[in-house]
């Protein structure tokens, strides 16, 4: 008997919009940086000394994660930024760390997220959520009991995010403890991505965001939920007054299960954005007090998607243009 060999299927890369994108990335990320940035309304101040501008505090802190290097060696990158006209003024390398301990930079930043993916709204309908930790210079000390030691491991915070399978840019992100429950993230994530304008078909995810709640939620947006069940989930009592619907979902996750997961699959583009995001602006956090962290990995994620535009600009032809619904 001759055994068939399975071919792996492969994606051939679009090498000449790749090697454009790559080659003008760092210069187009500054232009549509500037651009979001100023989109951007001066916070009122009323006392204290007074401030550098808001809007381009935030360009360079983005910048400066997007560099990956220590904020004495990044500013002459800020000097030439001042001479294309993106800056005022170079700012102290001390300012930008200063700035990103703030906890009015936060909403800041997921504004400019959810921004920075509305040019793809007409090309993505398909998303994936997850989560995935990034480590920060802190530890966590215990006593274990059993081995009679002490021990010891990194701090981390939680990322967790929706994107769109297509071109992975992250509609939404939202930032948590390390231990803190996948399952109750769905609902903000797609709130948020559906209030953007996004046209939801369908929604993966793993079992950690296993629920009768969730499925029900992406049902409601018009959407399919690709949510695998967990183990032993047959035999668990089905919801009161719901228990069509949840026998619906379980068949359609038991009997067809070719034609799930071919859809449930497209779950492994999170995995990528999370891929891309520690390979190409590290893994580690370098600051230290907990708002300056998530600011910082927000600065991550805003990178990422300005990244994904670019190259969409180059493979697929997109012209983004920022705050539209503002005119």
């Amino acid at each position: 008997m001759i055994e068939e060999k399975k071919v792996r299927k492969t994606y051939p890369q679009e090498w000449h919009s790749y090697n454009q994108a790559q080659t003008n990335e760092k210069a187009r990320l500054q232009t549509l940086l500037y651009e979001l940035c100023s989109g951007i309304e001066e916070p009122l101040q009323t006392f204290g000394r007074p401030r550098l501008p808001f809007p381009e505090m935030i360009f360079a802190s983005a910048f400066k994660v997007y560099s990956t290097v220590s904020g004495r060696r990044f500013i002459s990158d800020l000097r030439e930024a001042q001479k294309r006209g993106y800056l005022t003024k170079t700012p102290h390398f001390n300012s930008i760390s200063n700035y990103l301990e703030l906890e009015s930079m936060t909403p800041y930043l997921l504004q400019l997220i959810s921004e920075s993916s509305m040019p793809l709204k007409a090309i993505e309908s398909d998303f994936a959520a997850d989560s995935s930790g990034f480590a920060t210079g802190q530890f966590s000390r215990w006593f274990d009991a059993k081995y009679g030691e002490e021990k010891q491991q990194h701090d981390w915070i939680k990322v967790h995010v929706m994107c769109g399978v297509k071109t992975n840019i992250v509609t939404s992100v939202e930032v948590s403890g390390a231990r803190a429950n996948d399952t109750t993230f769905l609902k903000p994530l797609l709130e948020t991505t559906t209030r953007n304008g996004f046209q939801v078909k369908e929604v993966s995810a793993d079992k950690g965001y296993d629920s009768f709640n969730n499925r029900c939620l992406v049902l409601v947006k018009g959407a399919i939920p690709y949510i695998p069940f967990r183990e032993g989930e047959k035999n668990k009592p089905n919801p009161s007054g719901k228990s069509e619907l949840w026998k619906r979902m379980f068949h359609f996750y038991k009997f067809k299960e070719a034609e799930f997961k071919q859809h449930y699959h497209k779950r492994s583009n999170v995995e990528t954005v999370f891929s891309m995001i520690k390979a190409k602006f590290g893994e580690r956090l370098r600051s230290k007090t907990k708002t300056a962290q998530i600011n910082e990995v927000l600065c991550k994620v805003l990178c990422h998607n300005i990244c994904c535009l670019i190259q969409s600009i180059y493979e697929l032809g997109v012209e983004p243009t920022f705050w539209t619904d503002q005119v």
